[in-house]
């Protein structure tokens, strides 16, 4: 398994509907970036902060001139859904993240045991990958 490359293809796919956040995520900002608490209606995100209109991608997400990556504007402050991603090799696979190498598809219990290391400052401690539980 690859680093990220930051290629966005998660950010473009997931950045727009479906993202929630936790009462702690929106105090949080409410408390240190209240720009980012702006774009948060219902417990759900990335809303116009003006009109109430669902964005079709992430405001945050900016691409960089000439090159072929992305870069989150609030990258420290990413809402949890954005930190815990991606969870699972599956997913990965799904979603066609640029991090899978082919011999991660031979063995996708090892390979979920290099992403769950990878993503272990991201995750919290409690964190259990879905092969973990099945074992």
């Amino acid at each position: 398994m690859k680093a990220c490359n930051q290629c966005g293809k998660c950010c473009t796919k997931y950045g727009g509907s479906g993202l929630s956040v936790s009462a702690e995520e929106v105090q949080t900002w409410e408390t240190f970036n209240p720009e980012v608490r702006d774009y948060v209606r219902k417990g759900e995100i990335w809303f116009h902060p003006s009109t109430g209109t669902q964005l079709e991608h992430c405001p945050w997400l900016v691409k960089l001139p000439d090159q072929p990556i992305f870069q989150c504007e609030i990258y420290l402050d990413r809402p949890n859904d954005c930190r815990y991603y991606p969870t699972t090799v599956t997913e990965m696979v799904r979603d066609e993240c640029e991090m899978i190498e082919a011999i991660d598809i031979t063995n996708l219990h090892k390979a979920q045991q290099k992403l769950d290391t990878l993503m272990t400052d991201s995750r919290p401690p409690v964190h259990k990958s879905s092969y973990d539980r099945s074992n």
